[in-house]
């Protein structure tokens, strides 16, 4: 795993932005806290090399969110895995694990008479189900506790050399997110 510190995190020395911390659930000396940032980009490179030939490896953003994170409920984050220096495969992911559920777990409004309660209520129509699939947009939780969003594959066929970059971006928005803690970037096998 690449830690928090090994990444290239936007603003990531900037105190009114990010924090540098320690907890002892990590795995490494310090953790990066996301305070507040409306430009949100986490960058990570690791030498080709240092991967076992003829593997397809698999890049996930191992991360936290503390109560009263806000900002990652509604806007997507672009993640991918290329080669530095090539166009990769993009994706987009949510950073907020509780819409996951939300969408998995949809509640059907009930009726009142003629009226609906989300109606009679003013409340908003449930979201609707994610597709088939979807769901791997969506934070997992890992036997450690900790979060984990893939990013992408990598298939090393052993011929390439070069460093194999992994990022994730949430910048189109324009408004403002916090409450994440980034322990790093997990490289490995794919089962």
């Amino acid at each position: 795993m690449l830690s928090a510190r090994d990444l290239f995190i936007v603003w990531g020395d900037t105190p009114t932005y990010w924090r540098w911390i320690s907890i002892p659930e990590s795995r490494f000396e310090e953790v990066a806290e996301l305070i507040n940032v409306c430009w949100l980009e986490i960058r990570g490179k690791i030498a080709i090399s240092m991967l076992s030939p003829m593997t397809r490896y698999k890049a996930c953003l191992v991360f936290k969110a503390i109560a009263g994170a806000y900002g990652f409920d509604f806007q997507p984050a672009e993640v991918s895995v290329s080669i530095a220096g090539a166009e990769g495969c993009k994706r987009t992911v949510y950073l907020d694990a509780a819409r996951g559920l939300r969408q998995r777990y949809q509640i059907a409004p009930r009726r009142i008479g003629l009226f609906s309660r989300s109606r009679f209520l003013g409340l908003q129509a449930p979201v609707p189900p994610a597709p088939a699939g979807a769901n791997d947009q969506y934070p997992k939780t890992r036997g450690d506790g900790w979060l984990e969003i893939e990013l992408g594959e990598f298939f090393n066929d052993g011929s390439i050399d070069g460093e194999l970059e992994m990022s994730v971006m949430e910048v189109d928005g324009g408004h403002w997110k916090g409450g994440l803690i980034v322990q790093g970037i997990e490289i490995r096998p794919c089962l």
